[in-house]
C-alpha cells in the first residue's frame, strides 16, 4: 500500500466540533447544496487557491454526490458506481475510510489533535494498492489530491 500525506492544516475550530461534522457525512451534503452558491465557492476557490477551470469540474462533481451518515457516493463517475465509506471512527481524532467499488484498494484516514480549546489540526492520508507502473502514473495526481482534500477540509465552516 503505497501512502500519500497532505502536510498538517490548523484549522479554527475545536477538535470535537470538526470531528462531529467529518464523522457524519451528511453534515457534508451542505457542500453539495452550496456548491450552487458563488460567493460561498469563490471563497473556497480563493481559500484554497484553485484556478477557475477545477473550481467549476469541483462543483459540477459536488453536484453529482449523494451523502449518508456513513458513506459519500457518485453514481455516474468514469469508473460507474463508486462510493467513500467509513469503516471506523476513533472519537474524537479518527475517521477511517474505504474506497468502494474502485478498479483499485484505497483508503483515506483524516486524523485531528487539538492545540487548543478552539483550535485543531489535521493531516489526511490516502493509501492506495499500486503497481510500480500505475503508482509512477498516479503518484503527483494523488499527492496534489490528498493536499486539495486538506486545503478543502481546513477551509470550510465547521
Amino acid at each position: 500500500m503505497t501512502k500519500f500525506e497532505s502536510s498538517v492544516k490548523l484549522i479554527h475550530y475545536p477538535q470535537t466540533t470538526v470531528y462531529d461534522k467529518l464523522s457524519d457525512l451528511t453534515n457534508l451534503s451542505v457542500l453539495a447544496e452550496q456548491a450552487q452558491n458563488p460567493e460561498f465557492m469563490q471563497s473556497i476557490q480563493q481559500s484554497a487557491g484553485v484556478d477557475d477551470d477545477k473550481m467549476r469540474q469541483a462543483t459540477e462533481m459536488l453536484s453529482k454526490l449523494e451523502f449518508t451518515r456513513d458513506s459519500v457516493s457518485m453514481q455516474d463517475s468514469p469508473i460507474g458506481a463508486v462510493a467513500l465509506q467509513i469503516v471506523e471512527r476513533i472519537d474524537p481524532k479518527t475517521i477511517k475510510f474505504e474506497v468502494k467499488n474502485a478498479p483499485v484498494a484505497a483508503n483515506l484516514w483524516i486524523q485531528l489533535l487539538p492545540t487548543s480549546p478552539q483550535e485543531c489540526k489535521m493531516k489526511c492520508t490516502i493509501g492506495a494498492d499500486l503497481n510500480f507502473f500505475t503508482k509512477q502514473l498516479a503518484k503527483k495526481p494523488l499527492q496534489e489530491g490528498v493536499e486539495k482534500l486538506a486545503d478543502m477540509l481546513a477551509v470550510i465552516p465547521y
